[in-house]
């Protein structure tokens, strides 16, 4: 039998404080908690292993900020955690795995700088390094969502398990923070079409009922955050659902 679906709580940070945008939209924010580290604790407490941490005010300035926040996880959990956010260059990587990330997303790095992207694959190996795939209407995106490029989803996947990546992390922009079910279809043919790829889904879930879904498809994570701070989704379901 398949490996059940990974859940992968997100924390995205703002000015140290936990948040949710709608669609990306820096405007359009939802304080949740203050204390990420304690947040992080409480998902470990129920059975979570694994964090997608972004570090949102990283992205906006293209160079990692909240360095602290991950280093304070790191020191206070067993979490493993993924980091992505303003991680532009190979000196912004190496501080970031300094602070303790297990691995870090690379995005829009990766549509204007493929070259540099493989190199860190290269050194670092692609169990550190995971692809960010943020699309929208199946064109990625870059530059916190902001621009849309002419660059196809499956092309783009494509050309970097070529250069050896074995994770992707696939957002779907329209529907992140919109709590209306993940893009299955999109999800679907991910799958089919790179079957041995490590495929993490991201943008809509709204339910454990999409946790199902996304398993039936044989998607292997899935990264969620509104749902459960709205509390569409509460810890006991998580907890179930990592340790049932």
């Amino acid at each position: 039998m398949k490996n059940k679906l990974t859940l992968i709580p997100a924390i995205d940070i703002i000015y140290g404080q936990c948040v949710r945008l709608i669609k990306g939209d820096f405007n359009a924010k939802t304080i949740y908690a203050t204390d990420p580290v304690d947040q992080a604790k409480i998902f470990e407490q129920v059975g979570i292993k694994r964090l997608h941490l972004v570090d949102l005010d990283g992205a906006k300035q293209r160079n990692p900020v909240n360095l602290q926040v991950l280093e304070k996880i790191k020191q206070s959990t067993q979490l493993i955690v993924d980091f992505g956010g303003g991680v532009q260059s190979m000196k912004a990587l190496q501080q970031v795995f300094a602070a303790g990330a297990d691995m870090v997303t690379a995005g829009s790095i990766a549509v204007k700088q493929p070259d540099l992207v493989k190199q860190w694959l290269s050194h670092y190996g692609p169990e550190r390094i995971i692809l960010g795939a943020d699309v929208k209407n199946r064109f990625i995106t870059i530059h916190g969502w902001q621009k849309k490029t002419q660059t196809d989803v499956f092309n783009f996947v494509e050309f970097y398990l070529s250069s050896g990546i074995k994770k992707v992390i696939c957002t779907d922009i329209s529907r992140d923070g919109m709590l209306q079910g993940p893009n299955l279809q999109l999800y679907d043919e991910l799958r089919q079409r790179f079957p041995n790829l490590e495929i993490i889904a991201s943008g809509g879930v709204k339910s454990v009922e999409d946790f199902m879904k996304l398993q039936k498809s044989g998607i292997d994570g899935v990264i969620f955050g509104k749902a459960f701070y709205e509390g569409k989704i509460t810890l006991e379901e998580i907890e179930f659902w990592v340790k049932g």
